[in-house]
């Protein structure tokens, strides 16, 4: 795809997974093309430590023991991620985690019984899915769901939300074994438009703006949560590839409230 305008820049997307030593890792990225180039990848960057178990519907979409996803339990039985990550026949929903790396007494490990992805998910658009659980996940003080918002409720400008997730902390750094967690804040959809142009659709997206210090989402981290007034509003989708930290291009969500009719749909089947 090619964006033409003053200064030419071209842009093109891809979803990038990669396997490491410790973890695998998928996120759909915009990758642009500029006159000096040079990587950096950020995870939650200034971000804390969650309390253990605080936030009881993450779950963590794992491929042979390795993060992948992030999710979020909705239902006993479904979790809502991003329709960019992987569906593998082997993928594990694991929930009640706080340390991903440890054998943990309150972790559930639950396998796939199917994905639900959207029927028009293409790159940016209608980036979300459904993970329909194979047996139902046992409610307790480390696992709840989480209630959804009102279908096409307004989230206000400025207003802070959370992020969470397994990513990395840093650029070259690792990934957090830990759940993470910093404050984003909603921004003005017409001040995302001008920046992401065609790939920003404020029917179906929302998107934040953030700071170097408290950082934000990135590459692993990818359909997590974005909790405002302590509803998940928004499912992490994608970032711009050169800097996930780069305070110039707000982050990009799915608008959940969008898909309400549709998540009630696939439940309700």
């Amino acid at each position: 795809m090619v964006v033409e305008g003053k200064h030419q820049v071209r842009l093109f997307s891809f979803i990038f997974c990669t396997m490491t030593m410790i973890h695998m890792f998928c996120l759909l990225f915009v990758l642009q093309l500029l006159p000096i180039t040079g990587a950096t990848e950020s995870e939650i960057v200034g971000g804390k430590d969650s309390k253990p178990h605080s936030r009881r519907y993450m779950a963590s979409l794992q491929i042979q023991g390795h993060h992948s996803c992030g999710g979020i339990l909705i239902r006993k039985d479904f979790v809502l991620t991003a329709a960019h990550c992987p569906q593998h026949k082997n993928m594990i929903v694991v929930l009640g985690a706080h340390n991903i790396r440890k054998k943990e007494k309150s972790q559930q490990k639950i396998q796939v019984a199917k994905y639900y992805q959207h029927p028009e998910y293409s790159e940016f658009e209608n980036d979300i899915m459904l993970i329909k659980l194979k047996t139902n996940a046992t409610l307790n003080k480390y696992v709840a769901p989480i209630e959804l918002p009102k279908q096409d409720g307004k989230t206000p400008a400025n207003i802070k939300c959370v992020v969470a997730g397994w990513g990395k902390t840093g650029v070259n750094n690792p990934a957090s074994d830990v759940l993470k967690e910093t404050t984003e804040k909603i921004q003005f959809s017409f001040e995302c438009k001008n920046i992401w142009a065609q790939y920003f659709n404020p029917k179906r997206m929302i998107c934040t703006k953030f700071n170097k210090k408290t950082g934000g989402v990135c590459q692993g981290d990818s359909g997590g949560p974005l909790i405002c007034n302590n509803k998940p509003q928004g499912i992490t989708a994608f970032t711009l590839k050169t800097d996930c930290n780069d305070p110039k291009y707000p982050h990009i969500f799915t608008k959940i409230g969008f898909f309400i009719p549709w998540i009630k749909e696939i439940m309700q089947a």
